[in-house]
């Protein structure tokens, strides 16, 4: 395994001629940078250090107290897993301290682990590890009993967490029941602990969300998490896409190895890390390490490291625990990736919203594996926060591994000649005056028909979530406006096959299967075409909700035209003022109705669309009721959504309820079901029953032996079979192992299309 440089990652060593009084009082200004520096990360979700600086600050306080070991108070952040209960949420202890994990940056500290661990068993026991990927996340605790998701918390204090139970069962990826094989007992008490974590998809889609609202953007993939997870409204958490992979097993019947627990947790329903595997030796761990250091940039969230835990369970338990750390389990820590580079420019970019936002153009530096030539400034106050100049050199990484970021600025390398930034006053594509809204992080065109405003709304207009017209990417919609072709949405509906072959590269093929795409496009129903009109705030589920309440566009431009239409808006579930107040004032502008007319001429379906009435579907004369919050579906949706294919629903439970689809603090209805032995099901189940689950994810594969278990729900939404073929034996080295599970990316929450119509001022 190749060494790396680890010198900027780690504290000095003490030196011999430093006094103990010096010593101890470096010691207590540590404690208090690092519980400062906790704080930020834990409750703020908002680090004002990298995790290697954070480290150093942790060894440097370390190698004092192992050196005055006497003078350490008891609550000295080395002796505690770090971490705090924030403010507005109960707390929770746990059944088991969460503790964290310890760090090693290179082989030969890896190595120290591996002897550290054989010293401390019996002599001649052979020792094996379990590798598996660290996931840069949020760690969590959920609690079952019988079968039953009851609670949920984060790592906190280690002791104590913050009660996130609400939110968590917005997570597709947690499964509300435990799925058992067949003849076998659920377990009475389990405490299933792992990581919440945001894909990097996820993350993207979020941050675009934000900067068109005029909010913030995360830093990271790891902020968005576990700000997203501590929502105080549970309907903030189920809007954004998080997911959950399940690691460790607590409870009454523990597996007895760490291999084991991971099969058990697959079995019960969870989604475990993707690339996983038993190690016999040192070099079995240093080559898993150097493996998952190469893939780790082709998954679909963030990991910043790897993880060794000793695999039997007897040894874990012999081995024990420091004040906060395993002495069975440690976590390998890949350096960050940064590079340094010349600030060359700051050009501005503006969104299809009239956001204007400001990127770095670089001299070119290689950075994890590709040149690096922009990278992202946000907005106004990220720049002026961090001093940032034009001819200043800048430290970049790679902000969730895949966004380009500048870091900071070496200042003391900083010419005289370095330029600060002014935000322009005037929009760059049409000259129009830039203002910024009070509490908005963004700066804005106020020119309703910006041309970029036109661009951008074209292009999201023929997206594959909006209205997925097939081959109308960036480059033809930038060729359609150049050749004056296009000038809104409704232009396009109106092309000729002559008109298309003028433009480059369009060939005869293309342009007929351009053409077929865009006649497609006139069946995507109402809610798609609410969410690719692109009114600002108005998203993929807004764009439903709004349609599944009015059935059709004259009735929604009636709502809205109404002398209290936004207050009728604002009453529908999830719909709220601020999506209201921006749909009334788009219907009211003439161009848009205008708009809305030529597309209705053109064609388009303008009616909600639902699913034909199967008499074979499951649900179909099937009485229904609904109980709890559910975690991404309001219940009027979701009575909808069962209607839609013939089912009954019924505001309460007797011996004539088929099902009863159950939610969060479900309540006395849930209670009756299982009295009268009605069937129960989650949301997933419910979705995977009327048709909506997503393809089943990839199976993982191993090289070993191992005997076949019959499979018995493949199918079940969003969770791993209760019964699956069970793995073979994973061994570092040897083999491939598959990604097991597919992505589920955010649904956009689209915001404003352009006003615009007509010709450029």
């Amino acid at each position: 395994m190749e060494e790396k440089n680890t010198i900027q990652y780690k504290a000095a060593e003490l030196k011999d001629g430093e006094s103990k009084e010096s010593l101890l009082r470096e010691a207590d200004a540590l404690r208090m940078q690092i519980r400062h520096h906790e704080y930020q990360y834990y409750v703020l979700d908002a680090p004002e250090i990298s995790d290697a600086d954070y480290d150093a600050l942790t060894n440097r306080l370390r190698s004092i107290e192992a050196r005055y070991p006497e003078e350490v108070p008891p609550d000295s952040p080395t002796r505690r897993p770090g971490g705090y209960v924030a403010p507005g949420f109960t707390q929770v202890k746990h059944m088991v301290p969460m503790l964290s994990l310890g760090n090693v940056y290179n082989a030969g500290e890896m190595a120290d682990f591996d002897q550290r661990v054989r010293s401390l068993l019996p002599q001649g026991t052979e020792v094996s590890y379990v590798l598996e990927p660290k996931i840069d996340g949020l760690a969590c605790s959920l609690v079952y009993e019988n079968g039953w998701l009851v609670r949920a918390a984060t790592r906190g204090d280690g002791e104590v967490g913050e009660n996130v139970t609400a939110n968590v069962r917005a997570i597709k990826s947690i499964p509300q029941r435990l799925r058992v094989p067949e003849g076998e007992e659920m377990p009475e008490l389990l405490d299933v602990r792992g990581e919440v974590y945001m894909s990097r998809e996820a993350f993207l889609r979020l941050n675009e969300e934000r900067v068109e609202a005029g909010e913030a953007e995360f830093a990271n993939p790891r902020n968005a998490a576990a700000g997203s997870l501590r929502q105080l409204d549970p309907a903030v958490t189920a809007k954004r896409t998080l997911s959950f992979f399940a690691y460790y097993l607590v409870g009454p019947e523990e597996p007895e190895t760490q291999e084991a627990c991971l099969r058990r947790l697959e079995q019960l329903g969870f989604t475990t890390p993707e690339h996983w595997c038993v190690a016999h030796t040192k070099e079995d761990i240093l080559h898993f390490i150097d493996e998952h250091d190469r893939r780790r940039r082709d998954l679909a969230y963030d990991t910043d490291g790897a993880v060794a835990k000793v695999n039997a369970v007897w040894q874990q338990r012999l081995l024990g625990a420091t004040g906060k750390d395993p002495r069975w389990a440690i976590a390998y820590k890949y350096p960050p990736e940064q590079a340094r580079t010349k600030l060359k420019d700051i050009v501005i970019q503006v969104g299809r919203t009239g956001v204007l936002t400001p990127a770095a153009v670089l001299e070119p530096v290689k950075l994890s594996g590709s040149t690096v030539s922009r990278a992202t400034l946000h907005n106004e106050d990220f720049i002026l926060e961090k001093d940032i100049r034009i001819g200043d050199t800048v430290v970049i990484n790679k902000a969730a591994e895949i966004i380009p970021e500048v870091l900071s600025v070496v200042k003391e390398l900083r010419p005289e000649d370095a330029v600060p930034f002014v935000m322009p006053e005037e929009c760059p594509e049409c000259g129009w005056a830039v203002a910024r809204k009070e509490g908005e992080a963004a700066c804005r065109c106020t020119n309703p028909h910006c041309p970029a405003l036109g661009r951008e709304g074209l292009i999201h207009f023929a997206s594959r979530d909006a209205m997925d017209i097939e081959g109308c990417g960036p480059a033809v919609i930038n060729q359609l406006l150049d050749a004056e072709l296009v000038k809104n949405p409704a232009d396009l509906y109106n092309l000729t096959e002559e008109q298309l072959l003028t433009l480059d590269r369009m060939g005869k093929k293309s342009a007929d299967n351009l053409l077929k795409a865009i006649e497609k496009s006139k069946q995507q129903g109402l809610d798609k075409l609410l969410f690719a009109l692109g009114i600002r705030h108005v998203g993929a589920k807004g764009g439903r909700l709004l349609a599944l309440q009015y059935k059709n566009m004259d009735a929604l431009m009636a709502a809205s035209a109404k002398e209290k239409g936004a207050e009728e808006l604002a009453a529908i579930k999830d719909i709220g003022p601020v999506i209201a107040e921006s749909v009334v004032t788009w219907f009211a502008n003439p161009l848009n109705q205008e708009l809305v007319s030529r597309l209705k001429a053109a064609g388009l379906d303008m009616e909600m669309q639902t699913q034909e009435v199967n008499e074979s579907h499951p649900f179909y004369g099937k009485t229904m009721v609904f109980t709890g919050t559910l975690p991404t579906l309001d219940r009027a949706t979701a009575q909808t959504m069962a209607q839609d294919v013939g089912a009954k629903v019924s505001g309460s439970v007797s011996k004539k309820t088929d099902y009863v689809v159950a939610g969060a603090e479900a309540g006395s209805k849930l209670e009756k079901a299982r009295t009268l032995g009605v069937t129960v099901i989650d949301e997933a189940e419910f979705l995977r029953l009327l048709g909506e689950k997503p393809e089943p994810a990839e199976e993982k594969t191993a090289v070993g032996a191992a005997k076949e278990i019959a499979d018995a729900n493949a199918a079940m939404k969003d969770s791993v079979p209760a019964t699956r073929p069970e793995p073979e034996e994973r061994v570092a080295g040897e083999g491939k192992i598959s990604n097991q599970g597919k992505n589920v990316s955010a649904i956009e929450e689209g915001n404003l299309f352009a006003d615009w119509e007509g010709d450029n001022p």
